[in-house]
């Protein structure tokens, strides 16, 4: 069973608003959790009524309502209404085993010795904005009372534009000399940038997706062996001894040589995402934004919702590091174009996951 301060799992599942939902990407605000089972139950019907009666608390920016339910009924039943409160269709009952809520009759979990009949034990958790449990409330009280003691707990903590919590990344200054920099957006200038994707798994196969409304980006990908072995230098020369400072991990791999460009005539961005979620991209650790014109553009900010509202911008030719597994963002550029030599980095021991998972790669862009 999940307690306060345990990490809640992160889980996809299709949903009322995303047949393919990433719940984790949901991080930056508190969050209630509510495993449901049905909403033609009783007590469930009027917690929904209840949240939905103070649906103005669930206001996407602080917090949001997420409902679990493994009734297939409710697909039909229960329709997307506001954006802060979601359903999880859990139809194969795989979120509600993840979290705990499916035990017998006599207590046991599900398939051990002496399991009897399944239960279901409907509970909301409440969630920080780094998908921490923060309280567990069973469905014991009247649903007023319990949406009341989830938002009493939410509030007693600060609102998500104060947090100030650091995140755990690195800020490296002087990586690309600005000579290097304005090199590297002439090759850009002279080549033009092809529509970037994301990348996710669908049937088996990593697959890059192009979706507007998620990325607007555009990258050229650099084959001059001179200019690749320049930045290959700099990078092992600067960034990976602050990697293996910081965290004690041997950098030997780098994977890709692009200069991206985020324009603001797009509204160039990247929404939340993660980079080593699927088959083809597990074998990353450690991402790097190298800004090439700091100066030159307003927005294009990177943040980390999991630790708050702040955002990081590195100096023209410095570089954010950050873990891969990081939640984190690329906020919309509002004025002129952000160029960027967005590298990931890795060890040799990824390098052999890298080539084991070649396989599942697919390079073709699918519309979305």
């Amino acid at each position: 069973m999940l307690l306060p301060g345990d990490y809640a799992p992160h889980f996809r599942q299709d949903s009322s608003n995303n047949p393919d939902h990433s719940f984790d990407v949901a991080a930056g605000r508190y969050i209630v959790l509510s495993f449901i089972g049905s909403s033609r139950l009783p007590y469930t019907a009027g917690l929904l009524e209840e949240v939905a009666r103070r649906r103005e608390r669930f206001d996407v920016g602080n917090a949001m309502f997420f409902a679990v339910t493994i009734d297939p009924q409710d697909q039909s039943q229960l329709k997307q209404q506001w954006p802060g409160m979601i359903y999880f269709w859990d139809i194969d009952q795989s979120v509600s085993k993840l979290y705990g809520v499916l035990n017998d009759d006599s207590g046991h979990p599900q398939g051990s010795a002496g399991a009897g009949q399944l239960q279901y034990e409907g509970r909301s958790f409440v969630l920080d904005p780094a998908l921490r449990v923060l309280a567990v409330i069973p469905f014991v009280q009247e649903p007023s009372a319990h949406v009341t003691y989830a938002l009493e707990v939410i509030d007693s903590l600060p609102k998500i534009e104060n947090l100030e919590l650091p995140a755990p990344v690195l800020m490296v200054p002087y990586v690309f000399e600005p000579e290097l920099c304005r090199e590297l957006v002439r090759y850009y200038e002279a080549r033009g940038g092809q529509d970037s994707g994301f990348m996710r798994d669908v049937n088996g196969k990593t697959v890059a997706m192009v979706h507007h409304s998620h990325k607007r980006r555009a990258d050229c990908k650099i084959t001059d062996a001179d200019l690749i072995a320049r930045t290959q230098e700099r990078l092992m020369r600067r960034v990976a001894p602050a990697i293996r400072q910081a965290f004690q991990f041997q950098v030997s791999r780098i994977e890709r040589y692009i200069v991206a460009c985020y324009d603001a005539a797009d509204a160039g961005h990247f929404n939340a995402h993660r980079d080593n979620t699927t088959l083809a991209t597990s074998h990353r650790r450690f991402a790097v934004s190298i800004n090439l014109n700091a100066d030159e553009f307003e927005g294009g900010q990177l943040r980390f919702p999991e630790f708050g509202l702040r955002w990081y911008k590195p100096p023209t030719g410095g570089a954010v590091v950050f873990s891969c597994s990081l939640l984190h963002e690329a906020t919309a550029v509002t004025k002129g174009r952000r160029y960027a030599f967005l590298p990931f980095l890795h060890d040799d021991a990824a390098e052999q996951i890298r080539q084991q998972n070649h396989q599942y790669l697919s390079t073709t862009p699918t519309p979305t």
